[in-house]
């Protein structure tokens, strides 16, 4: 990363009036289904017994908490228990997993970077117990068990040694354990897409499309095994490229179209990209945000 991206990133956030944070994070949500990234959910494009409706009502519910002035873990299990009597089903799990600690992050004064490593290293065993019991009641696809910081038992360790032992086979746990490294990259990304076309909506579907092709995607990977995330990595491959060299991404849309539709008739969901792409645009937003000094509430809202 260059050394103007870097001072951009670590910009001073000063303290983010909460209101003004659940306005970046709203946005953040809309343009997961206002985007259109083949697999996914989008209001053009309905899937996986979903439409783009369950996502912003899931936004809508789970952001008081996701803002409320209270440890990551709890505002994760209520973000959860909020979204699951709104829609019953899980469309938001890894999204509120990893906004939460961001939301946290923009209350502490420095830069965004600086205050999530901060906020990620303070986590403790009731914010793993507390996640745990969101995960257990979203019940993700192809959650199973494992030998260590199962989250089926009671944790015994910080929820940051819990995600550093998913890590390997978790991309949202590997964030905890790289302080957001993925995020940060695709925020970046998206930036220079975004100023390169003028269009927020095209650049937030390269950069999913960027972390589609670069890993992959470990939802698909639980639902459907290693080697179908890892064709789909490779489908997408030659796609991504292209897209990132064009100077005009609607020339794709019907390649995107047909990706779509291949990916929905054989269930595939790239759950994890769309996530890291929702936490990318929050990110790039957040740092945007002019430095303000919080004495209640900004005036300007």
């Amino acid at each position: 990363m260059s050394g103007r991206n870097v001072e951009r990133s670590e910009r001073a956030l000063s303290v983010i009036p909460p209101r003004q944070v659940a306005r970046v994070l709203a946005k953040a949500c809309r343009m997961d289904v206002v985007a259109f990234k083949p697999g996914n959910v989008s209001l053009c494009a309905p899937g996986h017994r979903m439409t783009a409706r369950d996502f912003l009502v899931s936004a809508r519910e789970a952001l008081p908490a996701l803002i409320s002035p209270q440890p990551v873990g709890r505002r994760v299990r209520q973000a959860i228990a909020a979204t699951r009597t709104a829609v019953g089903c899980n469309t938001n799990l890894g999204i509120v997993l990893l906004l939460a600690p961001m939301a946290a992050a923009a209350a502490h004064a420095g830069g965004l970077q600086a205050s999530l490593a901060q906020v990620l290293e303070d986590l403790t065993e009731a914010d793993a117990r507390e996640c745990f019991a969101a995960i257990v009641m979203a019940q993700p696809a192809g959650l199973g068990q494992a030998d260590a910081a199962d989250v089926y038992e009671a944790p015994q360790i910080t929820l940051l040694e819990a995600m550093q032992l998913a890590a390997n086979r978790d991309r949202i746990a590997l964030q905890y354990a790289s302080g957001y490294a993925d995020v940060f990259a695709t925020m970046e990304a998206i930036r220079e897409f975004r100023a390169r076309w003028r269009s927020l909506a095209w650049a937030v579907t390269a950069g999913f499309l960027d972390l589609l092709s670069s890993f992959p995607d470990s939802h698909i990977q639980r639902k459907h095994g290693h080697a179908a995330a890892a064709r789909v990595q490779a489908r997408v491959s030659s796609l991504a490229s292209a897209v990132k060299a064009c100077e005009n991404p609607r020339s794709f849309l019907p390649a995107m179209k047909q990706l779509d539709r291949e990916l929905k008739a054989d269930g595939i969901n790239p759950g994890t990209s769309a996530d890291l792409t929702v936490a990318s645009v929050a990110a790039l937003l957040l740092s945007e945000l002019p430095a303000t000094v919080r004495s209640g509430d900004d005036p300007r809202i």
